[in-house]
């Protein structure tokens, strides 16, 4: 399959924006959190014109490549020329955050199985790991109406998100919404290990609850974590993951 470099066609800053969201594409395949062909990344293209790009509908995850991304409008009508198509439908739950947060530069959404698991469970995401304390203190949750197809949803969905940065879809799924595609992309990191965690520690025994003082300081530690580079700093050395691993999402 051979798709023309854009590299030379559009801007720096948009070449940059579609190598680091192809990356997020295939270290999602990569940790094992992709649904074949379905689900979905979006990024904001900067600028007035609300454009984004997502994923060609049809292509496994760690096929996509940084030329391959389609350029859509809010209403997911494609703006470049493509041989794929795009899933219009699969572009609601998406458009309507990004309508609503515009720091939502990236928005990204996965089907794994802990993250469904953990989202059919009543309880919700309980504070038993040191992960599920950064995901608490940015956590919503919206009730599943069936598969995201309708207009009529968004408005819902954008009052449950609010501001928070973790968004659990009732028997559906994970999401969550960074600054950018490498924000995003800590961000499930972190909310997938925290469901998996979950997991594993009720086929145990009795559970152990992290005292609730310790939430309210979660923002501060983190910042501390990462010497105030949030996910900046994990983000170079993933790409040098890919670069070992296969180097061509860059093409």
């Amino acid at each position: 399959m051979h798709i023309p470099s854009l590299k030379d066609v559009v801007s720096a800053e948009e070449w940059q924006l579609r190598c680091d969201l192809a990356a997020a594409y295939r270290l999602v395949a990569a940790y094992g959190w992709s649904d074949l062909v379905f689900t979905h990344i979006s990024a904001r293209i900067p600028g007035p014109e609300h454009h984004f790009l997502i994923n060609p509908y049809g292509l496994m995850f760690d096929e996509i490549t940084a030329s391959s991304l389609v350029k859509v409008d809010q209403d997911c009508n494609k703006l470049s020329d493509s041989p794929f198509p795009v899933n219009p439908a699969g572009f609601v739950i998406h458009s309507a955050i990004h309508a609503a947060r515009e720091d939502a530069g990236c928005v990204l959404h996965t089907h794994s199985r802990a993250g469904v698991a953990v989202s059919a469970q009543k309880c919700g995401v309980l504070p038993i790991s040191q992960q599920s304390t950064f995901v608490l203190g940015s956590l919503a949750y919206h009730d599943y109406e069936g598969v995201a197809l309708r207009d009529d949803e968004k408005p819902r969905l954008q009052a449950d998100l609010g501001r928070a940065n973790y968004l659990m879809l009732r028997n559906h799924g994970l999401l969550t919404v960074g600054r950018t595609i490498a924000d995003a992309f800590l961000n499930m990191y972190i909310f997938e290990a925290t469901c998996r965690i979950q997991l594993d520690a009720q086929a145990g025994g009795e559970l152990v609850y992290v005292n609730p003082q310790i939430l309210t300081g979660v923002a501060t530690a983190m910042k501390t974590v990462t010497v105030g580079q949030g996910a900046n700093l994990a983000w170079p050395a993933l790409l040098r993951k890919l670069d070992r691993m296969d180097p061509d999402y860059k093409t």
